[in-house]
């Protein structure tokens, strides 16, 4: 009987110091940005952020926290303290994903707008912290939304996705361009085609039912295409953590 006990108890204590192993090795990988890549509530739902599909592409080794959030830009996701907690539990080693700009243009919304020298001056910041705590910053320039004039799809960002991409250069930091990305994707799928990657849903839905044709969300389907994007973005940027993608 001590002998079926001991064993079982050496069991448990194998499981438990397995996975106090697996969490010291694990690298956190934080999302910040906008509704885009953020988590949604049951009620949004097929709304889809890409973010919420982001831990699919990795092994245990990695634990994506998505701490984006609908409707906030450099300016208001810090004004929220929504960065200072991330920014006190960074480790060595911890990525952090940097995807803003679909809010920062609103400027006539001075809560969440910014010209783009204070968008500039803001993702210098997220940088400059980031890498105060060593841990590594990744920019990403914003999605495409599915905007076809005469079946060309066409640009909304303005020069918010340049600046990201002249912060990238002059700080040398990864850049993964999320814009180029899906501008390709939405372009090869054309119009017509690029309607399943955003939530486009019937009247009679338990959610939408009016029904509802949004270009900017994403669907379940564009969420994991998206994010799958942003894997790629992270093996071609050659990223210590691209080796933990399955």
């Amino acid at each position: 009987m001590k002998t079926r006990v001991s064993i079982i108890f050496a069991a448990v204590a194998l499981v438990i110091l397995s996975g106090f192993q697996l969490i010291q090795k694990q690298t956190t990988l934080y999302i910040i940005g906008d509704s885009t890549a953020a988590n949604k509530q049951e009620k949004a739902y097929p709304e889809t952020g890409w973010g919420m599909e982001l831990q699919s592409f990795f092994n245990d080794e990695v634990k994506v926290d998505n701490r984006a959030l609908n409707g906030r830009s450099t300016k208001s996701f810090r004004a929220e303290k929504r960065w200072e907690p991330i920014l006190e539990n960074l480790k060595a080693g911890d990525y952090v994903l940097i995807e803003f700009g679909h809010n920062d243009e609103k400027v006539d919304k001075p809560a969440v707008g910014v010209s783009l020298a204070d968008f500039k001056i803001n993702l210098v910041n997220y940088v400059n912290e980031t890498r105060s705590k060593k841990a590594i910053p990744v920019l990403l320039t914003p999605i495409s939304r599915r905007s076809f004039k005469n079946g060309i799809l066409t640009d909304t960002h303005g020069g918010y996705p340049d600046v990201t991409r002249k912060v990238a250069d002059s700080l040398k930091v990864p850049l993964i361009d999320m814009l180029a990305k899906t501008e390709k994707l939405l372009s090869d799928l054309g119009d017509e085609g690029s309607i399943k990657l955003f939530l486009h849903v019937d009247s009679g839905h338990v959610n939408y039912p009016k029904g509802k044709k949004d270009d900017t969300h994403l669907s379940p389907n564009g969420a994991k295409q998206i994010a799958g994007l942003v894997a790629k973005g992270i093996k071609e940027n050659k990223l210590s953590i691209a080796r933990k993608l399955k």
